[in-house]
């Protein structure tokens, strides 16, 4: 069976606020009447944007705390 190439489409972020009457106004880069497929997705307000990098830290260091890598490594 033959695969059809997939046409790579280019994206556009917009950093919008939804107006007191639920709507959003953008202005895009494409001539009139052009079909486009539109994605909205809330914003997740982060408090601290350290939060992620720390966590991420945290995590990552996860793998090497556990008994048989350290059994391993002692023994070395």
């Amino acid at each position: 069976m033959e695969q059809t190439p997939i046409e790579s489409r280019p994206a556009i972020k917009y950093d919008v606020i939804v107006q007191d009457d639920g709507r959003i106004l953008l202005y895009v880069p494409f001539s009139p009447g052009k079909r486009v497929t539109v994605f909205v997705v809330e914003e997740q307000t982060v408090d601290d944007p350290f939060d992620d990098l720390l966590h991420a830290a945290h995590t990552s260091t996860d793998f090497w705390d556990n008994p048989y890598d350290d059994e391993d490594w002692n023994a070395a």
